[in-house]
């Protein structure tokens, strides 16, 4: 198994594996609600639009290539791209709302001066994961990007539950304390 549990899920997916895309679905189901929720804001829509967003990873999952990127970060560009359809296909409201609606459908990505900076904090990012012990930066890690729970981290590392959540309450102590120096 590789270094992204939901790379290979979908892969499997890809192959029409039935437990895989149960399986996927358990593990990144409630992260990308979240994100449809909040583009949304209705939880009957956002709801439809997560079972249309699986259909789609379902009928995609070939598409996948896990050289350009993680798997949760497919999954949650699918979710973007559908609330986003969703949202366009609501002209009545759009018109309704006036030029405050056209804001949320604008892309919200950074301009070159925003790159810049983030590149910065990345940069002070990665130098702050340098000061955590290995096995907690990868908890971390798994825990923060990848969407691991953290009973699965606790097995992955062969700590105990409780364990775990203290290594991830204290690194993330340690993050913010290097960050905010």
């Amino acid at each position: 198994m590789s270094e992204d549990p939901v790379a290979d899920l979908i892969d499997r997916v890809a192959r029409q594996d039935r437990a895989a895309f149960r399986e996927l679905y358990s593990r990144t189901s409630a992260k990308l609600m979240g994100v449809l929720l909040r583009m949304l804001g209705q939880r009957a829509e956002a709801e439809e639009a997560l079972q249309e967003v699986f259909t789609r990873v379902w009928l995609r999952a070939g598409r996948f290539d896990a050289t350009k990127g993680r798997g949760m970060t497919w999954l949650i560009a699918i979710a973007r791209n559908h609330a986003i359809d969703r949202l366009r296909a609501r002209p009545d409201e759009a018109a309704d709302a006036g030029p405050e609606a056209l804001d949320q459908l604008r892309d919200a990505s950074p301009g070159a001066e925003g790159r810049l900076i983030a590149l910065g904090e990345a940069g002070r990012i990665a130098d702050c994961f340098q000061t955590l012990e290995p096995d907690r930066a990868e908890a971390v890690r798994g825990a923060y990007l990848g969407g691991l729970s953290y009973a699965d981290l606790a097995a992955r590392h062969d700590v105990p539950l409780n364990t775990m959540r203290t290594w991830l309450r204290r690194s993330l102590l340690k993050l913010r304390e290097c960050l905010d120096a």
